[in-house]
């Protein structure tokens, strides 16, 4: 990691139970560093600790409530005696056209991928200020900069986030703390299988665009280019860089949406160019 660690980097994951969580987690053990993996449920994450002995420190940890997370939290800085490493990892997917969308549920899925991100910032950034060191991943998506028809829902909690890591960087950088976005294509993972979401709310006006994009969304699952393994491999070694990035694609599929995404926008911005000055108050 970082030339200042004299002591193997202490990680906290948030989401280990399986996909690109559990690939980090087990990326990082293998290379001898200290991971404390969470998990809602400790037990799917227990068969870590079974492995990798007292490097693996197993812990329960739900991002939607404080008292585990600040429990979770505390009981890694006692075992470990520290967080070098953050991993926001935490999240799903949901699927419905805007207006399919349930209440309960959209409230929920912010709950998870944007207020508990906050919830575990607020527990970890104490002992790294304390310090003036450490790094801070949170897992974006490529939706968190393009957004497409059926998940609209999700592609606003990806916004959201990396609005707030922007800023949180920017506040983080004069205290030694840097903060990485992460921005992955589609991961073979259970993100769009049993990990996904949805409205049962289906409405025929949308069926050719939401209604669509749901159905190839969820098609997908098991087909997607990415590998988590891969994808864990590239983040540890940002995280080992002295000056990491704010933002980090994740696979070919990321970084060509992602230049196309940029061009689109260029092009727009460029063709309004005359209006958009338009509106400066002229000085008399």
């Amino acid at each position: 990691m970082v030339n200042e660690l004299k002591e193997t980097p202490v990680w906290l994951i948030t989401g280990c139970s399986s996909g690109l969580g559990r690939a980090l987690a087990v990326h990082a053990l293998e290379r001898g560093d200290r991971v404390a993996v969470t998990a809602r449920n400790r037990a799917a994450v227990t068969d870590l600790a079974d492995e990798y002995g007292d490097r693996a420190l197993a812990l329960e940890l739900d991002v939607t409530d404080s008292a585990s997370v600040t429990a979770a939290v505390q009981a890694c800085e006692q075992e470990f005696g520290r967080i070098d490493v953050l991993v926001n990892n935490a999240g799903y997917g949901y699927l419905a056209a805007i207006e399919e969308g349930e209440d309960a549920a959209v409230r929920g899925l912010y709950d998870t991928n944007v207020h508990g991100v906050v919830t575990v910032l607020k527990a970890v950034l104490p002992g790294m200020r304390a310090r003036r060191s450490g790094r801070i991943v949170n897992i974006s998506s490529f939706g968190g900069l393009a957004a497409f028809a059926a998940t609209g829902y999700y592609h606003a909690t990806k916004f959201a986030l990396e609005g707030l890591s922007e800023s949180l960087a920017a506040e983080l950088a004069p205290l030694g703390i840097t903060v990485t976005i992460a921005e992955p294509g589609g991961l073979r993972t259970e993100w769009a299988g049993a990990s996904m979401q949805q409205s049962p709310l289906r409405l025929d006006d949308y069926e050719q665009t939401a209604g669509k994009r749901r159905d190839a969304t969820l098609a997908v699952s098991g087909r997607q280019p990415g590998d988590p393994v891969r994808a864990a491999a590239a983040i540890a070694a940002t995280v080992d860089t002295d000056v990491p990035p704010l933002r980090l694609l994740l696979g070919s599929d990321a970084l060509a949406g992602a230049r196309a995404r940029l061009n689109r926008m260029r092009a727009e911005i460029d063709a309004n160019e005359s209006l958009t000055a338009s509106v400066d108050l002229v000085e008399v």
